[in-house]
């Protein structure tokens, strides 16, 4: 009895894994929030590259742990398989996450394909097998509007899809949204600084005419020459020593090893086919988590599910958007407001994984009760 009645403390109560993950969301939301923005021009530092990685492989982390207790838990009521590829899915998210990285931010790369994206086909692969798998353990019985909503969310994710993948041939929609408005507000900077310019001339006019008395001293131009070359020599000597502070700045980046560029010359071929590849996962995933959260509307494990749709919709914006920035936005720094998307993945998958285990334990203690009461 105390063996049995101590193994269920070895784990977190679900109230506490639950709140822990939400404060970790909103750790996540307020860092991106504070730092997510930057100047024009401006590089985004290191250490939020650091801290965006760690608030999200944390999350995936996490979530593969919960989601491997309900595989091997055989109490789990929605099928040990549907949670084995669900775990499997996030583990294989987090190792790409890892391997993005490495390869963005300790490498300096910028690669199309990067050996990170197989681990993310893999994480496709395995989300969407085990959704299918949770839909079909369900008697499947929609109404005729939710078949309707389906219908419509499939058409307006493939609109999106079709839109994200192929940039207008006219040239980039970026630069009639953005460069237009930072043009506007250049303009009214350039008028107050003429307007005071127009303002002195006639104040300068009257004083032009002593300027033949400054102008009939041929004294002053000897006099002044040895200034200027005084001055020509601390340009040139500030002129060398500007030289030297970006060869300071670039000296700590160090070239990549040689395998690194051999690998991103094999990979690049690849480039179209894991964009189309991304582009129909994301629609189908899209439409599964749709499916999903109208099958187990109303249940009595409704409540884990929709954390699980929630999760692939989470997943599906931060996706799109990330596939927007490339395609759109020249010279993109990953790192954007809306990635933290990826982080309430995460999140979500471990919270679905937590109320799953709860109810299931739950329902089995109940049924359980009801034999012994009725022996």
């Amino acid at each position: 009895m105390d063996k049995s009645s101590s193994s269920p403390k070895a784990f977190p109560s679900v109230q506490t894994l639950v709140l822990a993950q939400i404060v970790w969301a909103v750790l996540a939301l307020l860092f991106f929030l504070l730092f997510s923005v930057s100047l024009p021009g401006e590089d985004r530092p290191q250490w939020y590259a650091i801290g965006t990685t760690v608030f999200e492989e944390v999350a995936y982390l996490t979530a593969a742990w919960l989601c491997f207790r309900n595989w091997r838990s055989p109490q789990i009521v929605s099928g040990r398989n549907v949670w084995l590829c669900i775990g499997l899915g996030v583990s294989f998210y987090f190792l790409g996450g890892l391997l993005f990285f490495y390869w963005e931010t300790v490498l300096g790369q910028d690669a199309a394909v990067s050996p990170g994206d197989f681990f993310y086909i893999l994480t496709y692969i395995f989300l969407i097998l085990g959704i299918i798998l949770a839909v079909s353990s369900r008697r499947l019985s929609l109404e005729m509007w939710q078949w309707g909503v389906v219908a419509i969310i499939a058409a307006i994710s493939i609109v999106i899809a079709w839109f994200v993948s192929s940039p207008p041939a006219g040239g980039n929609v970026t630069q009639s949204l953005l460069i237009q408005p930072v043009a506007a507000q250049t303009a009214p900077a350039t008028r107050p600084t003429t307007k005071p310019v127009v303002k002195a001339s006639p104040k300068v006019a009257p004083a032009a005419k002593p300027k033949p008395a400054a102008v009939a001293s041929p004294v002053t131009p000897p006099a002044v020459a040895p200034v200027p070359a005084a001055a020509d020599k601390n340009a040139l000597t500030v002129e060398a020593a500007t030289p030297t502070a970006p060869a300071a700045l670039a000296a700590p980046k160090v070239e990549p090893p040689g395998w690194v560029k051999s690998l991103e010359n094999v990979l690049d071929p690849l480039k179209s086919y894991v964009n189309g590849f991304y582009i129909v996962c994301d629609v189908l995933l899209l439409i599964l988590a749709t499916t999903l959260l109208l099958a187990f509307w109303g249940g009595r494990f409704a409540q884990s599910w929709r954390m699980i749709a929630a999760a692939a919709f989470s997943l599906y914006i931060a996706d799109i958007w990330f596939k927007y920035t490339t395609t759109y936005i020249p010279n993109y720094q990953s790192g954007g407001f809306l990635e933290v998307f990826w982080v309430f993945s995460g999140v979500l998958f471990g919270i679905g994984a937590a109320l799953e285990h709860d109810l299931s334990s739950r329902a089995r203690s109940r049924s359980s009760g009801r034999r012994r009461a009725s022996l």
